[in-house]
């Protein structure tokens, strides 16, 4: 089913749909908010172990609502993390599950590929601002052709060029604004502000998108050297300042018992960050460094305070998650890997995934189950090689070892060999999807890819 198909027979269904039990005249739909960092280590704020940065609202945050300890980005990368919280598929499905979508290529998402702001459509204002990173040419641009009423940000990170602001609504000509990186973040904040009290008396759904801390760091003025962390700090305790006035603003209207405000990261950290107890970073391959991110998840009323949950759970559980709390259906048609973890959020309820897959580019480099993670390949001297190859499988005891630092393979072989067969079995299952060649634009880079088939 197409897109354009999708919305007019969601639209159509809506005297079906039950909203917990109530008619859809009678309940309100929540409002969403998805607030996402870009390279925002696991131990860059303090709920989840940081101790240099300070960030206080995100603290509040977390007490006054649950923390998934074991919640991961759908991959290591940025492009191909967003692609699958927005689609709720894996990016190795949506053809951008490789590298990054680089200025100049003409890759990007495609229409036939269904967004939460999609399935949210026709009840919600949906807009996204911040960093959109799935590409800068039609049709994959701009995120308004994807069901965004409005898109107000840049396209891709913030060290890429040309780089210039943007602000579209509907099929309205773009305005483009240059681009003042130190108040870059507080610009987007004030959109989004806007955004809410614009639509305050209808459901909406935001991404707040933000391009911080991706290095470079321009801390605003108020912010700068501030941090022991130095600028990276600098910038993370604007973000937490961000968050702390976002929440007040959804108080001020009245409006905290029937929003989700998510906040979160699309990837590890890059060369500054922390990535905490975590092994690796942003690109790395199999260990959690590279995926495992800060979640917090706020609603007084929905979302229980100070619950702390290890049920694992992924980034492409958004479009299943909030597409239930809206009481709407899932895209018909549609292969999802991601699953509806409301009673995670809300009960502390056992994950319902038996697995997440980790890639790297389009290969599957790790399992993780809720007890156990088996990483195949890792990087040495510039190169991504299979561990078990070497002698080494690496078998871990998450429950005992969030560290991934000692193997437990050879205590535990019938694991081991279960755990083997799950990593098999998702790399033959998707073995068909992968692209014939990486772009070319990374060939001119000088980059090659291991192929598995």
């Amino acid at each position: 089913m197409d897109r354009r198909s999708f919305i007019k027979a969601s639209s159509a269904g809506l005297a079906c749909v039950g909203l917990d039990g109530l008619s859809s005249a009678a309940a309100r739909r929540p409002n969403f908010i998805v607030v996402l960092c870009d390279d925002l280590g696991y131990g860059d704020i303090r709920t989840t172990g940081g101790r240099v940065i300070k960030t206080p609202h995100l603290d509040r945050m977390a007490q006054e609502g649950t923390v998934l300890t074991d919640f991961y980005a759908a991959a290591n990368l940025c492009t191909p993390s967003r692609a699958a919280l927005l689609t709720g598929r894996y990016a190795v499905r949506t053809g951008l599950g490789y590298g990054v979508i680089m200025p100049g290529e003409t890759r990007g998402l495609a229409q036939s590929e269904i967004t939460i702001a999609e399935a949210l459509k026709p009840e919600y204002a949906t807009a996204l601002i911040g960093k959109w990173h799935l590409g800068q040419v039609p049709p994959g641009w701009p995120p308004t052709a994807h069901g965004f009423d409005l898109f107000y940000g840049i396209p891709y990170s913030h060290d890429m060029l040309p780089l210039a602001l943007y602000d579209i609504h509907g099929s309205d000509p773009p305005v483009k604004e240059n681009v003042d990186l130190p108040k870059l973040q507080q610009q987007l904040y004030a959109r989004a502000e806007r955004f809410i009290e614009d639509n305050r008396a209808r459901p909406f759904y935001l991404e707040l998108a933000l391009t911080a801390p991706h290095l470079p760091n321009y801390p605003h003025a108020p912010f700068e050297g501030e941090s022991a962390a130095g600028a990276y700090g600098d910038v993370v305790e604007e973000i937490d300042s961000i968050m702390g006035r976002l929440l007040a603003k959804v108080k001020a209207l009245g409006l905290e018992h029937d929003t989700l405000v998510l906040f979160t990261s699309d990837n590890g950290p890059w060369y500054e960050g922390s990535s905490g107890a975590l092994r690796d970073r942003k690109g790395g391959a199999g260990y959690d460094g590279g995926y495992r991110v800060p979640f917090v998840a706020w609603q007084p009323g929905t979302i229980p305070a100070g619950h702390r949950v290890n049920s694992i759970a992924m980034g492409i559980d958004f479009l299943p998650t909030l597409s239930h709390m809206a009481g709407k259906p899932l895209p018909a048609g549609v292969v999802l890997d991601g699953v509806d973890i409301t009673p995670v959020l809300t009960q502390g309820a056992a994950s319902p995934h038996d697995e997440l897959v980790l890639f790297d580019n389009e290969d599957v480099v790790a399992i993780r189950t809720q007890r156990w993670k088996y990483v195949a390949e890792d990087y040495y001297r510039g190169k991504r090689y299979n561990i078990e190859e070497r002698g080494y499988p690496q078998l871990y005891d998450m429950q005992a070892d969030v560290s991934e630092n000692y193997s437990t393979a050879a205590r535990h072989p019938d694991v081991l060999a279960e755990m083997k067969a799950r990593l098999n079995k998702a790399r033959q299952a998707f073995a068909g999807l992968k692209s014939k060649d990486i772009p070319e634009i990374f060939k001119k880079l000088g980059y090659t890819a291991p192929r598995q088939d």
